[in-house]
């Protein structure tokens, strides 16, 4: 699964990064070094532009837009958005025909930028070792999400927090030696497959499953982190950082 992940690079960074064709955010958000379920993350997703009140041209060129959304998916039929508690992570193996993600896999998918991700090596409560996952070259690992936007009922039609958006991370069984650690991860888009993994004129199951790759596809480390990451309210460069591999005495 993916739990945790990195986040560091600013909105423009991003933009320039993922040629974006429009800015989409309230309010720039801090760099994240331990980004926990339910907090606003920067996604990287594909509308068509449209005037207020209109409805979209579903033939027409999408715009490609840097945008916030809540990790944690609420389908659009859900009573109560705290159903995203539990929606952080999208099997591929079976997204396509759950009823939680199934419209978004068809039309509504995205990418959330990452330094890396966390994950946690062993049996035992408490005493489980976080690893650090990250591309080698230190790019940016574009994770392959969904999202959906969901009504609130319960505000007013012209309130402008009746919307909300929110994510999940697609993930895969894990390869190579990284399966060691954990046995899912999360999945990636090459930088040549963005727009065709964006485009929500393409609904082939096929073809968007030949767009994911394993996020290890021999381009990614792992390397042990300090157990401070456990706690969501550590937060800090620091937290990527390497340890000893034998601090505990697990390795």
């Amino acid at each position: 699964m993916c739990g945790r992940y990195a986040s560091s690079k600013a909105p423009d960074d991003l933009a320039r990064e993922f040629e974006v064709d429009a800015v989409d955010v309230r309010e720039k958000l801090e760099p994240d070094y331990n980004v926990a379920p339910t907090r606003q993350v920067y996604a990287v997703l594909e509308r068509q532009p449209r005037e207020e009140g209109e409805k979209p041209d579903p033939e027409s060129e999408g715009e490609r837009r840097l945008t916030t959304v809540k990790w944690g998916l609420v389908p659009f039929w859900a009573k109560d958005e705290k159903i995203g508690n539990k929606m952080i992570n999208a099997r591929l193996e079976t997204a396509h025909e759950k009823p939680a993600f199934r419209r978004s896999f068809a039309s509504r998918r995205c990418l959330l930028p990452a330094d890396g991700y966390y994950e946690w090596y062993g049996e035992t409560k408490g005493k489980k070792q976080p690893f650090f996952i990250h591309p080698k070259d230190g790019g940016t690992l574009a994770m392959a999400g969904l999202y959906e936007i969901w009504r609130d009922k319960e505000k007013a039609d012209d309130d402008p927090e009746r919307f909300l958006w929110t994510c999940t991370v697609l993930t895969t069984s894990s390869t190579d030696e990284l399966g060691e650690i954990h046995d899912r991860m999360p999945l990636v888009v090459k930088p040549e497959d963005y727009a065709k993994w964006l485009d929500p004129r393409i609904n082939d199951r096929e073809t968007l499953h030949d767009l994911l790759k394993p996020a290890m596809d021999g381009q990614l480390e792992a390397y042990p982190v300090s157990k401070a990451v456990n706690n969501v309210k550590n937060n800090g460069p620091e937290l990527k950082d390497p340890i000893p591999a034998d601090e505990d005495g697990l390795f």
